[in-house]
């Protein structure tokens, strides 16, 4: 299976790009504008589409990632530039013991039974934070193949919008966020590839749930 990693840096100067930055659904749409339409009812999901907003020094960029190499030149004129590669020579180099370093933007998250629920008027899924979602990163890290070593979170605005469904009511879109970085070692290289191809958690057409990694500069 290939793999991309298309960086988008969106010209700030484009009504286009500040238009769709400035919504989630915007940001969804425009991504899978680049990919061809007629993919069945879930084109993010067979296209294997993540993506990822990063603040930078010169302002913001989108990380995405795909299975089908995205047709950029959808994009209009004075959208922004983008670059794209491969990521098959990082996939197959994952081995057990490996030393990488990771960065994840995910939306912690903890779904409490029924009883509980009702016992302390809980909505069906409560957002964490704190030291409950770095207790969260941990789980999900190793059933994603990793041992972390050393991680850092820092929260991030939440993912706020609302959908429009065909003939339907609208849906209100809310993912609070926090971004995971660190060091881990390689456990299982089949859990870490299936993390990587399909994220990690909620809200993944919204910017949340890709697993980036790297390999360490200095190994633990």
């Amino acid at each position: 299976m290939n793999l991309w990693l298309t960086r988008l840096i969106p010209d700030t100067q484009s009504r286009e790009s500040r238009r769709d930055l400035n919504s989630p659904i915007g940001v969804h749409r425009r991504i899978m504008s680049l990919f061809p339409s007629n993919a069945g009812p879930d084109p993010r999901a067979r296209f294997g589409v993540l993506f990822r907003t990063e603040d930078t020094p010169t302002g913001p960029h989108l990380l995405i990632q795909s299975t089908h190499q995205p047709d950029t030149s959808l994009l209009p004129n004075d959208y922004g530039t983008t670059l794209t590669r491969p990521l098959d020579a990082l996939i197959e180099a994952i081995r057990p013991g490996h030393t990488i370093r990771y960065r994840c933007a995910a939306s912690p998250v903890r779904k409490p039974g029924a009883t509980t629920r009702a016992h302390y008027n809980l909505p069906p899924v409560v957002a964490l934070t704190g030291a409950a979602a770095d207790e969260w990163w941990i789980r999900q890290a190793n059933i994603s193949g990793l041992k972390p070593l050393t991680h850092n979170s820092q929260p991030l605005d939440a993912i706020r919008g609302e959908r429009r469904p065909d003939d339907k009511p609208p849906q209100r879109i809310l993912h609070a966020r926090t971004q995971f970085d660190g060091t881990a070692t390689i456990i299982d290289t089949d859990q870490l590839r299936e993390a990587i191809l399909k994220g990690i958690g909620r809200g993944k057409s919204y910017g949340c749930g890709l697993l980036s990694i790297a390999p360490a500069r200095n190994p633990q």
